[in-house]
């Protein structure tokens, strides 16, 4: 068998996307959104991003029951046996073993990378030439490969990973030694200052055999309530949900096995990267991508001499900084004063909020007048 043939994706796009409200919402998350304007959602440029060096019939999506037709209706070409529904959110560790455990029946030598289905890959042929690498490396090596990004400033809203040993000629393979899950901002620059520490870009990359034999060691819940795991997907499928889904405990993957397995590996990734989780990860990430830093930054997001951001819309700016502005079409913002502001409309609904008051925006979406308006 060719190692193209044991090569499988798994893309997660069951998420809600809260903290980019009100562009996203609970009705129409990020990932079912053209967000900067290309044409194509979020899901749909993640999947012909796989679809490039993965077989399509090798590519599955989790998601969940309420965004399934938004799934059909923007993956036409995939069919219902590719498409995980999930019942109930279950974190990331769910969807995982149901996928892992289910092409792991049909082809035990099988390598799988997990994607998120919301993130912006800047250099799409490093990417492929990354993830080829990294599914060669767990097809001959025990192990989990986080494919991870150098960063470029203390962000405290990414996961770190630490890199250890270096185990290639390059220096772009390394064994791990540490994950820390969002840090504080002073621990985020020590982090940053060290050059030890990496931005875990939510990529994984496993055997199947490998991560089920994990599952079943490290994590009893999962091993007791979904039997198929302990015999290795011997009658896991898509096509069902397993039977014990619901009463599943909500867990991470990182959390729940990646810190346990001892045999963690992580990729210093070239393809440049950006997380499109709240309104300042993407003010933050639009700047340095359009200031020159990425090989190909995004066609429709804007950056002016005081880092005041646009993406796919137009605004005037006047004496002001550090904002970002996202409007419908033919919406002109005109703006002075504001420094670090989001300015965002989507269907009627116009937020004017501190980019990085996250605990501001939460309370926004909880006004009974504006939830309203969602419906």
């Amino acid at each position: 068998m060719n190692n193209e043939d044991r090569n499988y994706c798994l893309i997660l796009a069951g998420g809600m996307g809260s903290r980019l409200w009100p562009t996203s919402r609970e009705k129409l998350p990020k990932q079912f959104i053209d967000f900067a304007g290309t044409g194509l959602t979020l899901l749909q440029q993640t999947y012909n991003r796989f679809a490039a060096f993965i077989d399509p019939s090798h590519i599955l999506v989790s998601t969940q029951e309420d965004y399934q037709t938004l799934v059909q209706e923007q993956l036409p070409q995939l069919p219902p046996s590719q498409m995980l529904v999930e019942p109930v959110r279950r974190g990331t560790l769910a969807p995982v073993t149901w996928a892992t455990s289910a092409v792991n029946r049909i082809c035990p030598e099988a390598r799988m990378v997990v994607t998120p289905a919301d993130q912006e890959i800047f250099n799409e042929q490093a990417f492929e030439e990354d993830i080829i690498r990294a599914l060669d490396f767990v097809g001959c090596r025990k192990g989990v490969v986080t494919i991870c990004e150098k960063p470029s400033r203390p962000e405290t809203a990414y996961g770190y990973v630490q890199a250890g040993e270096a185990i290639d000629s390059d220096d772009q393979i390394f064994r791990v030694k540490t994950f820390t899950e969002k840090p504080n901002a002073e621990f985020a620059k020590m982090f940053m200052d060290s050059g030890e520490f990496y931005w875990n870009t939510g990529l994984f990359v496993f055997a199947t055999s490998y991560m089920l034999s994990n599952i079943v060691k490290h994590v009893p819940e999962y091993r007791d309530e979904f039997p198929e795991i302990a015999n290795l997907g011997a009658s896991a499928s898509t096509d069902t949900v397993p039977r014990y889904y619901a009463s599943l405990p909500n867990l991470s993957l990182e959390y729940a096995l990646l810190e346990h397995t001892g045999h963690n590996y992580m990729m210093q990734s070239r393809f440049g990267w950006a997380d499109l989780g709240s309104w300042q990860g993407v003010f933050t990430d639009a700047v340095h991508s359009v200031g020159g830093n990425t090989p190909h930054p995004p066609t429709d997001i804007k950056v002016d001499g005081r880092n005041n951001v646009t993406v796919h819309s137009e605004a005037l700016f006047d004496n002001a900084e550090d904002n970002i502005v996202r409007l419908p079409n033919g919406h002109i913002a005109v703006i002075s004063g504001l420094q670090g502001f989001a300015v965002t409309e989507e269907d009627g609904v116009l937020m004017i909020c501190p980019k990085d008051d996250a605990s501001a925006m939460r309370r926004l979406q909880t006004l009974a007048h504006l939830d309203s308006l969602q419906n």
